[in-house]
């Protein structure tokens, strides 16, 4: 989530009933008799309301006292005030709204022109200096409240697992009434009291959370949870050419580009408080567009955007959405530019089919104390979330003084619901299970079990594999983590094991010192750095035949350390012994001396990396931290490995470079694309396990650090330049066809290109046969052509499948794949 992730999915909470009183009734035009939707309907000085639906109707429900009056206020209406009688447990009270009467300021036009367009052309000709990012520096205290409940339950008996366990839990509970008058259990709540802080040149950010109050059922650390509620990530600012909602980049209705992709019509004028403001409506002209609809209003003085109100339409094809809707009020804030005074977001998440639970989210952010141009020093933004040790444990009377609204009656209730039943058996236990699947890991106690893709596999060397493991988690210490597993096969009936330890230095400048020893069975092309973010594939290339299985002995130390904001060095020193289970030889001194051949080698290694990631934003989570990303900036990744001859028993020498950038952006209407570039040479020649051997993928799922119809050990290079790249075009395209739009599927397209060398000194080393007479197993390398296979596939198959046909358009050898189709499970909006 820019960016938070909605995590505690089908879970739910109920409330002892108390006595209620229900209120319904319609809004209509006091003069037309025309129904009037959207309209508020309020409690005066509360937070309690709710608005009209389509045919201006609306339905209360009070649990505790009642009040004595309802108030119906819509833009260009009177507001009217009506009684509520005591008493009565069910009523009707119906609102008839009178025209305001101002009169619609002179507004220039050019003939047969439509009058919202001179109106938007002064929007855009002054948004510049209105926008907030003109601003050298600006800050200020933000007080942020979610609330997540769960829908479509406690209407008839549940089905599958989550709706009896729902259903089972609450047969005896009242649920809480929503704003449409159906049930709802809520299962989160979270308030959220911070300082934030931003500055232009250069550009940074940086939110204190001073305090932090997070409730819900199954939750089973505050901590993380508390750092990704601030406001930080509800910043949404339509004076940008596109407003980021979900992860997904909606063009905003005040674009450069606004008459390409919005309608628009000049519905009225009114006061926006003291501002006398032109009231506009746009919707978006194709249904497929990132867009909204919905209404604004600017300032009639200097065409400000004082108000806006939008929607999402169902068109949108967002996943597991329904519905989003978003509101916003702004005021002037200094030097011309206007920021927001309070956000409110709503979100209808939907189950996997209609009958299954939902989810409500509802998020209110308001700003107060807002100072302008007043710039930090750059040191002070180093670590852009800032959790105060202090934030979790402010009192209810903190909480009560510094509020900016205070805490409604119907608040109040969530917090005693979710409190009242969050620990019970079955809540819990579902909530266990969720985190296993999620996070690999089972807690108990001070240790974590796992994790648990690799507890068992099954190949022609080990036999049947079972592996158990585990690590120290933060209730053990909160700086020192412990690591291991051990594994046994069946056939090989060899032990293989690994232990390790982890320290954190420091937190405020990210650093920490790790050492790990392991001896276990590995293959050549399956030993790469960058695999090891990918548990599922390497536990599932564990099954079948191994190819080129090779046993590993290693030992290793590093030092990782934040030099600076969003710069990462780490230096690391690590012997491996290298005993290939199966006929492997090289030349020790080349082809010249032919007596000279060993089966096994030992490299020890010396490299230094650095990463640089403009405006990376770290959570922590115990002690792992977590990167939300770095928004459109590439990150790059530079490695030098030094290997040391003699040190500790090294029997080779040599030098390698390896090169990383990859980075995603929008490209406006033709989606979202993503690339990564990789380069490296290796100076000396070597033993081909430690050649480049590009990654093959021989399972029927797709990862994308793979090139996908490569064997596991088809080509080798000691240099190599390659580019992976991936285009989802987000409703563009394909995504016009009558099926693929009806059942919301996505278009996205990729290629893998790949160029390679391998030098005549490196296949020098490589005897025809080994010691023991058998022929060597040969592999290939790249010529002059490169290696490249493109792909194509649909996304969002039953909301969480992903399906990708490749076609390899180069080196079609006899035994190549030449096409393939590959399968993964994702969880994407």
């Amino acid at each position: 989530m820019q960016k938070f992730i909605v995590i505690l999915l089908f879970i739910l909470a109920s409330v002892v009933s108390h006595a209620q009183t229900r209120i319904a009734g319609q809004v209509t035009d006091a003069t037309t008799g025309e129904a009037l939707p959207f309209v508020s309907i309020y409690v005066k000085n509360t937070s309690l309301g709710t608005s009209t639906d389509i045919a201006g109707a609306f339905n209360m429900r009070f649990t505790t006292s009642t009040p004595d009056s309802l108030t119906a206020s819509f833009v260009g209406y009177l507001p009217l005030t009506l009684p509520i009688q005591k008493g009565v447990a069910s009523q009707t009270i119906n609102f008839a709204l009178k025209t305001n009467a101002q009169q619609l300021q002179e507004v220039v036009i050019r003939p047969g022109e439509n009058p919202a367009w001179a109106i938007m052309r002064r929007i855009i000709e002054n948004k510049d200096k209105l926008d907030k990012r003109k601003l050298t520096a600006y800050q200020y205290e933000a007080y942020t409240k979610m609330q997540f409940d769960v829908d479509n339950v406690g209407q008839k008996k549940g089905k599958g697992v989550v709706g009896k366990a729902i259903t089972s839990l609450v047969d005896s509970q009242m649920y809480l009434a929503g704003e449409d008058g159906k049930k709802v259990l809520p299962f989160f709540i979270s308030e959220a009291l911070s300082d934030y802080y931003y500055t232009r040149d250069p550009k940074r950010s940086k939110e204190i959370i001073k305090a932090s109050k997070v409730t819900g059922i199954g939750l089973q650390d505050g901590a993380l949870v508390s750092q990704v509620i601030g406001s930080s990530y509800q910043d949404y600012n339509f004076y940008q050419n596109w407003v980021s909602v979900l992860q997904k980049n909606f063009i905003s209705p005040i674009a450069d580009g606004w008459k390409g992709y919005y309608n628009y019509e000049l519905e009225d004028s009114t006061y926006i408080g003291e501002d006398w403001c032109y009231e506009l409506s746009f919707k978006q002209k194709r249904p497929q567009d990132l867009a909204f609809n919905g209404r604004m209003w600017v300032t009639a003085t200097d065409y400000a955007l004082r108000k806006i109100d939008v929607t999402v339409s169902k068109s949108a094809n967002i996943n597991f959405v329904e519905r989003i809707a978003l509101k916003q009020e702004l005021l002037p804030a200094g030097e011309n530019a206007w920021m927001p005074s309070k956000t409110d977001v709503k979100i209808k998440l939907v189950g996997l089919t209609p009958k299954r639970p939902g989810i409500l989210a509802q998020v209110h952010t308001s700003y107060r104390d807002v100072m302008v141009n007043q710039p930090e020093k750059p040191a002070f933004f180093d670590k852009p979330v800032e959790l105060l040790s202090t934030a979790t444990r402010q009192t209810d009377d903190f909480w009560v003084q510094r509020r900016h609204d205070s805490l409604s009656v119907a608040d109040q209730q969530v917090y005693t619901t979710i409190n009242a039943i969050k620990e019970t058996p079955k809540i819990q236990r579902f909530t266990n299970i969720a985190t296993i699947i999620g996070t690999g890991y089972k807690s108990i106690g001070k240790v974590s079990l796992g994790p648990w893709p690799y507890t068992y596999a099954y190949n022609n060397v080990e036999g049947h594999r079972f592996q158990v493991g585990g690590k120290t988690n933060i209730n053990f210490s909160d700086k020192l983590e412990l690591r291991g597993y051990a594994a046994y096969g069946t056939d090989d009936q060899k032990l293989k094991y690994s232990l390790g330890a982890r320290y954190i230095l420091s937190r405020k400048h990210w650093s920490e010192i790790g050492i790990e020893h392991q001896e276990d069975l590995q293959q050549v092309g399956l030993m790469a750095d960058k695999l090891e973010s990918s548990p599922f594939f390497l536990g599932f290339s564990r099954f079948g035949t191994l190819r080129r299985p090779i046993m590993v002995r290693e030992t290793s130390v590093y030092l990782q350390r934040d030099v600076l904001r969003n710069l990462t060095e780490r230096v690391s020193l690590r012997t491996r012994y290298f005993n290939p289970q199966y006929d492997f030889a090289y030349y020790t001194a080349g082809p010249e001396q032919p007596e000279q051949v060993a089966t096994n080698f030992r490299a020890t290694e010396m490299s230094f990396q650095t990463r640089f990631a403009n405006n990376e934003v770290y959570v922590e989570n115990d002690n792992e931290r977590i990167s939300l990303g770095s928004g459109s900036w590439p990150v790059l990744n530079l490695k030098y490995t030094l290997g040391l001859n003699n040190a500790f028993g090294a029997t080779v020498e040599y030098q390698r470079v390896d090169l990383g950038i990859e980075q995603e952006f929008v490209m406006g209407r033709l989606g979202k694309s993503l690339y990564r570039l990789e380069a490296g040479k290796i100076f000396s020649p070597v033993p081909y396990p430690l050649l480049e051997v590009h990654t093959g993928n021989e399972t029927p799922f797709y990862y994308d650090a793979t090139f996908n119809l490569l064997d596991y050990f088809e080509f080798a290079s000691d240099s190599y330049a390659s580019l992976h790249y991936e285009q989802y075009f987000e409703g563009l395209l394909f995504n016009r066809l009558p099926l693929i739009k009806k059942l919301k599927w996505r278009v996205l397209a990729t290629s893998n290109v790949l160029y390679g060398n391998l030098s005549e000194k490196n296949l020098n080393l490589i005897p025809a046969t080994t010691p023991s007479g058998a022929t060597q197993e040969s592999f290939k390398a790249l010529g002059s052509t490169p290696y490249v296979e493109v792909g194509y596939g649909i996304e969002n198959i039953f909301k969480v499948l992903r399906v990708d046909a490749f076609h390899r358009l180069t080196y079609l050898d006899e035994g190549a794949r030449k096409f393939g189709v590959k399968v993964s499970a994702q969880f994407k909006l």
